[in-house]
């Protein structure tokens, strides 16, 4: 399959580019079905000769050239409904019916807060052009109305609120939020390209727009409204009223869509970015559930920090005996340590109440000692870098760890059930072997 790519610079074109050449070249193996041999990329910089050629070797087509910010409002007719008319021209050319897909946008559905804008006028006009394109080569079309895209490498001060407030949170600069209780509903790249990738294998989500306030009788599946043909036995049936922006799901709709998306308000994505801003200084991890609008927002705020904050300091603790340091902390899963214990030293010789943990020697030599509290018996483990295990501290056992050698430092990763509290510590001191 040979895939042509317009508005490959743009930052859906780049991530898709770059995605399908992991496909290409076998290094993303999860979709084993699409089998990639050239991949052209258009965009400004090409000719329409270059346009040209790839338009009679192309099998699919992802239109992702458009126009966002002007400086002309006459430029977002020119832009997003100029070229998309040459482009299906150019296909036509070359007698070349294969998929096309086009990139629009909600503003094209002219309801609610977006009203009739320059720019929702000439993406409805797109729209309505490649559906007119399918009509009269009987090419299938893929129309998909996108809401805010969101992700690594969204370019910040142009047109993503979220992309500015990463880019800025990241490198300390000041942000301005105008009313924190906006809501927007957002669709990560990683979420749209499993989508694209659905499109390519002649399956993507297909979607009606039911019109504002119009009643629908559908069914509820994972927060989605489905048609009730698409409802499952058993999955009960009622009616919804619709706003214009939100899509019905269904198997012959006219327009597709990407059916993963996150809504949050400005004031919440704020504060989670300033979470993760802080977290290099208080080593605290916010939950960060699969699938998630945290895990998600995390990464894309990651993309933009500066290399002066991609490493950072951890505080060492350090005395004659070696060094203890905290790695990471997490609200729900305990924290992380790494312990270096210098030849010759017993570390530990404490027991806790509830508290638990692992310890994993990675390098060194060393001896593990436990005791049930108000017993004689000591079980013991030897652990060394070379056998690598994870050694349970268990609650009501007084433990240490001792490094056998003489020479060199013994190096334990360690992992505790809880964040270490220092006004409720729950640990006290004694020995293993009385």
């Amino acid at each position: 399959m040979n895939i042509l790519v317009t508005g490959s610079a743009g930052f859906v074109g780049r991530n898709l580019v770059e995605n399908l050449k992991n496909i290409r070249d076998g290094k993303n193996r999860t979709r084993p079905t699409i089998k990639i041999e050239k991949i052209y990329e258009y965009d400004r910089d090409n000719t329409f000769e270059e346009l040209d050629s790839f338009c009679a070797d192309c099998d699919f087509v992802f239109n992702l050239a458009g126009v966002n910010r002007p400086q002309d409002p006459k430029e977002f007719k020119e832009g997003n409904f100029g070229f998309a008319s040459t482009l299906l021209d150019t296909l036509k050319k070359h007698k070349n019916p294969c998929p096309v897909m086009l990139s629009s946008s909600l503003q094209a559905t002219l309801a609610g807060r977006f009203g009739t804008s320059e720019y929702g006028l000439s993406k409805k006009a797109g729209e309505e052009l490649f559906f007119d394109y399918a009509k009269e080569t009987g090419a299938t079309v893929y129309v998909y109305r996108f809401p805010n895209l969101v992700g690594k490498w969204v370019r910040p001060n142009y047109n993503s609120a979220v992309g500015t407030f990463c880019n800025n949170i990241a490198n300390d600069l000041p942000i301005t939020v105008n009313d924190p209780a906006v809501e927007l509903e957002m669709l990560f790249i990683d979420d749209l390209l499993e989508e694209m990738y659905d499109a390519l294998e002649g399956k993507p989500h297909r979607c009606e727009y039911p019109k504002t306030e119009e009643t629908v009788a559908c069914v509820m599946r994972d927060g989605l409204c489905y048609g009730i043909n698409d409802g499952e036995d058993g999955e009960k049936a009622q009616e919804c009223v619709f706003d214009g922006l939100t899509p019905l799901w269904c198997e012959n709709g006219r327009y597709c869509g990407a059916p993963v998306t996150h809504k949050a308000t400005l004031g919440r994505i704020v504060e989670l970015l300033h979470t993760f801003r802080d977290q290099p200084k208080n080593l605290v991890m916010p939950a960060i559930p699969e699938g998630s609008f945290e895990k998600k927002l995390y990464s894309m705020y990651l993309s933009y920090l500066p290399k002066e904050k991609v490493a950072f300091d951890l505080r060492m603790n350090v005395d004659d005996r070696g060094s203890f340091t905290e790695l990471l902390k997490t609200m729900d899963h305990g924290q992380f340590s790494v312990n270096i214990s210098n030849p010759g030293i017993t570390k530990g010789q404490h027991w806790h109440n509830s508290k638990w943990e692992f310890f994993i020697v990675v390098s060194g030599h060393g001896l593990i000692q436990e005791r049930k509290i108000g017993t004689d018996e000591v079980i013991e483990f030897e652990v060394s870098g070379d056998r690598i295990q994870a050694v349970h501290m268990l609650p009501g056992y007084t433990h240490n760890i001792i490094n056998l050698s003489n020479t060199e430092k013994l190096v334990t990763v360690m992992w505790a059930n809880e964040m270490f509290d220092p006004n409720h510590p729950d640990t006290f001191g004694e020995p293993v072997v009385k």
